[in-house]
């Protein structure tokens, strides 16, 4: 075990390794309440959901664990499902089969970007502080959508949006709910966003909005509903290649960021580079294509991984330890599916990681006008069009205007040029 993970050279144990597996586990495993729960919004079958989630997560850690050697794990990206429910299929033109046929082509062109170095031109072509823009987008847009399924947020006639019902059961139970969390957060409970689902579970129970299951236990069924339906078909009829880009620029740069700033906590980095980074990428690559073969959106590298991390995880031991913990969860289904049908209980964790991820926002360059004015708008139209494709299309073509405008375009990367057309093209014509 040492030969192949590295331990004593790495400066860990196996005791070390699983503590930091367990902690991991902890912190991500919310991800198999909370997706389930918004992609059976799209219609898809919840239980298939859930085991496409487990087991996607699966393949992705292990790779990551078996081939990188990284303690840092692989699953399906929270924004991601959101832009996947309820603005691809939520206005009904397109199916949720497309959908992941989407998934299922960006998949394939991420694991061919993974054995080229064409990867890195891609991520150099976008500055900085648009990428944090993005990722702070993404924030406010699930942010948003937990509060609107909480009903804290409500739809309102004259303006559109108002206060809800704060007094509704379900509404109190969220701000119950979400305050329990905050707290946890504010003291620094490992896997405070699971901690809090079941506390706010016993809570819902008590206050009758909840119904124990009639089993605790039970094997996985229902992958069958999910399994290879991806219609590729339907992803030319609808002109969803906006779509399969917003899928792997997200996907690309998203994880590629996780993966140096967990790396880099660890120690792992040399001379600033990241090594096998071919093999880390493939292992995302490969869970998001394994996941829309079997009914779930796209994975990412977690950046719940760097708590593993804090207590000493090092190695690949750490995510081989998840992925076991993961297909525990499999046998649980009764227990998921009871806490994912209740929006008090899933609400709380799409509040607080849109918050986690709006907090990159101190890390953009607010004196360039030229970066930050399509930044502002990228932020600002994610939530507002409920599309995270619309906000980054709209920035992506304001930014080489703007540098253009003012004499600056040979600032602008020449792929960044290409983005901009094909935004301008979707927007135009394929309006999803």
């Amino acid at each position: 075990m040492d030969r192949w993970f590295a331990l004593k050279e790495r400066g860990t144990s196996v005791g070390t390794e699983m503590l930091a597996g367990i902690t991991t586990f902890f912190t991500m495993v919310y991800i198999v309440i909370v997706n389930p729960g918004i992609l059976s919004q799209a219609g898809l079958d919840f239980n298939g959901v859930f085991i496409a989630t487990v087991l996607a997560s699966i393949v992705g850690t292990l790779i990551m664990g078996l081939w990188a050697n990284y303690p840092i794990v692989i699953a399906p990206g929270m924004g991601l499902n959101a832009y996947f429910a309820f603005t691809v299929v939520g206005g009904g033109e397109v199916s949720w089969q497309a959908a992941l046929g989407a998934v299922f082509v960006a998949g394939i062109i991420f694991v061919l970007l993974s054995l080229t170095s064409f990867r890195f031109m891609l991520l150099d072509a976008i500055p900085q502080s648009l990428k944090h823009a993005i990722t702070a987008g993404i924030g406010l847009f699930i942010t948003f959508i937990g509060l609107q399924n909480s009903g804290i947020v409500a739809d309102s006639p004259s303006t559109l949006l108002t206060i809800g019902n704060l007094t509704e059961p379900m509404t109190l139970l969220t701000i119950i709910g979400l305050t329990i969390t905050v707290v946890l957060m504010s003291y620094g409970v490992k896997g405070y966003l699971f901690v809090g689902m079941l506390i706010t579970g016993i809570i819902a129970w008590f206050m009758g909005l909840m119904d124990l299951p009639s089993s605790w236990v039970g094997l996985p069924t229902g992958l069958s509903a999910t399994a290879m339906q991806m219609d590729i078909g339907g992803v030319i009829s609808n002109g969803l290649y906006g779509v399969i880009f917003t899928f792997l620029l997200i996907t690309l740069f998203d994880t590629t960021g996780t993966m140096l700033g967990v790396a880099e906590q660890a120690g792992l980095l040399k001379n600033n580079k990241f090594p096998r980074s071919r093999g880390a990428l493939l292992a995302d690559a490969v869970g998001t294509t394994t996941g829309a073969m079997l009914g779930t959106s796209p994975t990412s590298a977690y950046i719940e991984s760097s708590a593993g991390v804090a207590v000493g995880g090092r190695t690949g031991l750490t995510a081989v330890v998840v992925s076991a913990l993961l297909g525990l969860t499999l046998f649980f289904t009764p227990v998921i599916s009871v806490l994912a049908a209740i929006p008090a209980i899933t609400a709380p964790a799409l509040i607080i990681v849109g918050f986690l991820m709006i907090s990159t926002l101190q890390k953009i360059d607010w004196s360039d006008f030229e970066v930050v004015f399509p930044a502002f708008l990228i932020i600002v139209l994610m939530p507002l069009t409920y599309s995270i494709a619309t906000g980054i299309g709209v920035g992506f073509i304001a930014y080489p205007i703007l540098k253009a405008v003012r004499g600056k375009w040979r600032d602008v990367h020449p792929i960044f040029y290409l983005f901009a057309v094909l935004f301008a093209v979707q927007l135009a014509f394929f309006a999803h």
